[in-house]
């Protein structure tokens, strides 16, 4: 699968520089770079590439927050392009909201050029097929992420209970039951928890 026609972006000029020249050298064509979001959105459209490489964190332009964001556009704007995310975050949270977007890949930035030349073949052969690391999320019932999301938007245990119709002390009941599941000793190392693993709404 020599020749596959790849567009790059990310913020950082000479990590683009030297990833295009890696890729190269692997029998790729780097189409484009792009640094920002939005630029990777008007290149996928002008130059159609089979992949683009999108870096998770980079600033926002018209609209568009990150690579996260420019994932979900071409996804659903040119769907047979091959998205793959490229990160030196590796929290559950973005691996997630990677999935979410339609990401068909993810990458650490300090993978081997050869190493995700092949993955990329790899995943090119079979784009169908979920290549994202999976995440395993505590066992937590409806109840315990009712309690874990009220905790996530600040409310006190009193304000628990009066939401959930619930005594007080069942609340606390709850509480320690999430934070055995969660591995945690406390609400604050909960909520961080919980956000690190993608288990809290956005907005909570």
């Amino acid at each position: 699968m020599d020749g596959l026609r790849v567009l790059i972006a990310d913020d950082h000029p000479l990590f683009r520089v030297g990833l295009k020249y890696a890729l190269q050298a692997q029998g790729f064509e780097v189409v484009a770079e792009a640094a920002n979001g939005q630029e990777a959105i008007e290149m996928s459209h002008y130059y159609e590439p089979d992949v683009v490489l999108l870096d998770v964190k980079m600033p926002e332009v018209s609209g568009v927050s990150d690579g996260i964001a420019a994932c979900g556009k071409i996804r659903s704007q040119l769907p047979d392009i091959v998205v793959v995310m490229l990160t030196t975050f590796e929290e559950q949270a973005i691996i997630q909201a990677a999935r979410a977007a339609g990401a068909h890949g993810f990458f650490s930035k300090e993978t081997e050029p050869n190493q995700l030349a092949r993955q990329l073949q790899t995943i090119l052969q079979n784009p169908d097929q979920d290549w994202l690391p999976k995440v395993e999320l505590p066992d937590l019932t409806p109840r315990e992420m009712q309690v874990l999301q009220l905790l996530g938007e600040g409310h006190t245990n009193k304000q628990m209970a009066k939401v959930l119709d619930l005594s007080p002390e069942t609340i606390k009941d709850y509480l320690h039951g999430v934070y055995r599941k969660l591995e945690v000793k406390d609400r604050l190392a909960a909520v961080n928890r919980a956000r690190s693993l993608g288990m809290l709404r956005l907005d909570s």
